[in-house]
């Protein structure tokens, strides 16, 4: 499993590269970053016990991204995300690459919708200092979409990110008891501001 892993990720990073080199012959390639405003799912302390609903909290993102085409585009991106979410007193903060595939439309002048789904892998998870292996579903799916503006080689998208299904982090809390197995929905609800510059 985990030399399947580290395949489907070499072969998005070299397909990138790929569109990257090609984008320089006809569309565009960039860098770009921003922030995240948002939470992952419930949390629960044990199986019989009640949700705990996270509060939003900010993170941020940095990454690569191409595009081709213009009043209809394609825009793949490459991206690596921090994110945090608040449950009463105790944190919860995900690491992970994001490969959302984008496909736009220029609506009016500069300004442009798009959706598209998000390839998502899971580097790190950590609930207060507790690291949590335990993660149904490494590779998971989301939906992004938003608005972007696009002045020459500079953009800016607010888009919104959601999960498509639970995946649930699973783990020992000592501070509990004994054998007590907490469960965190790893699934993303965010909104993201992306400030984008094409090289």
């Amino acid at each position: 499993m985990k030399n399947l892993k580290k395949t489907v990720i070499a072969t998005l990073v070299f397909a990138f590269v790929g569109f990257s080199m090609n984008a320089q012959n006809g569309g565009s390639f960039g860098i770009k970053g921003g922030l995240n405003y948002g939470a992952n799912g419930d949390y629960f302390e044990s199986a019989s016990s009640n949700a705990k609903h996270p509060d939003r909290n900010i993170g941020y993102h940095i990454g690569l991204f191409g595009k081709i085409g213009n009043k209809f585009y394609l825009k793949p991106e490459l991206v690596y995300t921090a994110t945090k979410s608040d449950y009463s007193s105790d944190v919860f903060s995900v690491k992970k690459i994001d490969a959302p595939i984008l496909v736009g439309i220029r609506v009016l002048g500069p300004v442009s919708v798009f959706a598209g789904p998000s390839l998502q892998y899971i580097l790190d998870t950590e609930f207060e200092g507790i690291n949590i292996d335990n993660v149904e579903e490494d590779f998971s799916v989301g939906l992004n979409f938003g608005i972007g503006l696009s002045f020459n080689t500079i953009g800016i998208d607010l888009r919104y990110e959601r999960g498509f299904s639970d995946n649930e982090a699973t783990f020992i809390d000592n501070n509990l008891g004994a054998g007590v197995v907490s469960r965190i929905d790893t699934r993303p609800d965010q909104l993201i501001l992306s400030l984008s510059i094409a090289l």
